[in-house]
């Protein structure tokens, strides 16, 4: 059966939705992973979000409900970073997987992390390093990128995001986009989570 890889994200501006999309094509990349993008629900009102001048969802991409989380072999949340912290539209959806606290349901499944943020100062490991507490609580395998990004990772002639704990851009004032480094990080990171779940399957099989 295949490895099943959920890419779990709440985008505001399109910056985590556009890394979400390359880390599927890498996840989707290895050989027996079959990968599913979702969207947590948006807490916001339409008028608020026109209000920020946030563009439309992306089309396609269904909002997940806690129990789907069951079906998972291996989990990616991605995230803007709200003041060094994850923010409150997937802390909204986290507060809500408490009956699968309950039961452990998420026990042994690996999760990964990969973020945005305005500035290079702005939470690029803050934001996952806070968020890892969720994963914890629900006794879920953090899988970091680490150093395995190579060269990619000791980048110092242009602006970059990401770090060891995964994938990552800098929206900046919303105009700037994830460059070619920051998707190649973002791939990287969907092959080597998946790979990884995929093992993990194997070894309980």
């Amino acid at each position: 059966m295949a490895t099943k890889i959920y890419i779990v994200y709440y985008s505001t501006y399109g910056h985590v939705a556009t890394l979400a999309e390359e880390i599927q094509r890498g996840a989707a990349s290895v050989t027996g992973v079959e990968v599913t993008l979702w969207q947590v629900p948006e807490t916001l009102s339409g008028e608020a979000l026109a209000k920020m001048g946030a563009p439309p969802k992306r089309a396609g991409v269904p909002a997940i409900s806690p129990a789907e989380l069951v079906e998972a072999d291996g989990v990616l949340f991605g995230f803007p970073t709200r003041f060094g912290m994850l923010p409150a539209q997937l802390k909204a959806f986290l507060d809500s997987t408490s009956d699968l606290w309950c039961e452990q349901r998420l026990a042994g499944k690996p999760a990964g992390i990969f973020c945005s943020t305005g500035c290079q100062g702005g939470g690029q490991e803050t934001t996952a390093l806070t968020a890892i507490t969720q994963l914890v609580h629900h006794g879920m395998l953090f899988v970091p990128v680490g150093y395995t990004f190579g060269a990619g990772m000791f980048e110092m002639g242009e602006v970059k995001g990401g770090s060891p704990y995964g994938a990552g851009t800098i929206a900046g004032d919303g105009s700037r986009v994830p460059t070619p480094l920051e998707l190649q990080q973002a791939f990287h990171q969907g092959k080597y989570f998946a790979g990884i779940a995929k093992k993990l399957k194997g070894a309980a099989a």
